[in-house]
């Protein structure tokens, strides 16, 4: 399906490997300029080769650490004056620690709340100028299933990350009818977070194997599996295109059917 967003320009966040990755892709697999960012130099340049290969068009990668609002605004400047402007942001970034509410101090929770909700105000507020003056300005924030269902274990993403729907709702009022906002809501999906996980509780003795972890992380799903990374990437694609015009301040899990609420 071509979405009509060749040679449009995305700037999406945390994007050197997981669902970033895989919603620059497929950004990139539309003909969109991408400009994509982490704090791996050497994961960042391995995942400005793969998004390169996808289409036809330009892609810049810019080492950024999202929890300091000046790297921040330096990547908005830098994909500006590389591309001209900006017409679709996707935010993302990486999970916070698992950790319970007796285990967690006071530090644990700034750092949190910097992560997984300031770096997506300071994302927004300086691309906001340039999504503006764009004809198709947009904004997708990938956060995750937690914040409709807590997760055991989970507490900071659990707590937190719900800051980022009240958000996306208020400027999806506040921006609208020249820039959209949108949420997407991760379920289980094969990230390098759900490897971790899963090659975690191999070494604890939960999992003989892998495959047996995959499996029983999707015995509660009723697609019978988990997700791949570019499923959700060919949502936020979506979303962003011109294609969900009328699709503004939407919250939607990817999930598989997981979530019963």
């Amino acid at each position: 399906m071509d979405l009509d967003i060749a040679g449009n320009t995305a700037l999406v966040t945390a994007s050197s490997s997981g669902l970033g990755l895989a919603s620059a892709t497929v950004l990139a697999r539309q003909g969109a300029n991408v400009a994509i960012c982490g704090r791996d130099e050497e994961r960042l340049e391995a995942a400005r080769e793969h998004v390169a290969a996808q289409g036809d068009g330009a892609v810049l990668a810019k080492p950024t650490d999202l929890t300091d609002p000046e790297q921040v605004s330096a990547l908005v400047k830098a994909t500006v004056d590389e591309f001209g402007g900006i017409d679709h942001l996707v935010t993302s970034a990486g999970g916070p620690p698992s950790t319970t509410f007796l285990e967690t101090d006071d530090r644990e929770w700034y750092g949190a709340y910097d992560l997984l909700v300031m770096s997506v105000v300071w994302t927004i507020e300086e691309a906001h100028p340039y999504l503006h003056e764009s004809d198709e300005g947009s904004i997708v924030c990938i956060t995750s299933r937690t914040v409709k269902e807590v997760a055991d274990g989970l507490l900071l993403s659990n707590a937190v990350r719900r800051g980022v729907i009240g958000l996306v709702k208020t400027i999806s009022r506040e921006f609208a009818p020249d820039v959209r906002a949108n949420a997407v809501l991760p379920g289980t999906i094969e990230t390098p977070r759900i490897e971790e996980l899963v090659e975690a509780r191999i070494e604890n003795g939960t999992y003989e194997s892998y495959q047996e972890g995959l499996e029983e992380l999707a015995s509660d799903i009723p697609m019978d599996r988990i997700g791949e990374p570019e499923e959700l990437g060919e949502v936020v694609a979506y979303l962003s295109s011109p294609h969900a015009s009328f699709v503004n301040g939407v919250e939607l899990p990817i999930d598989g059917g997981l979530m019963r609420s």
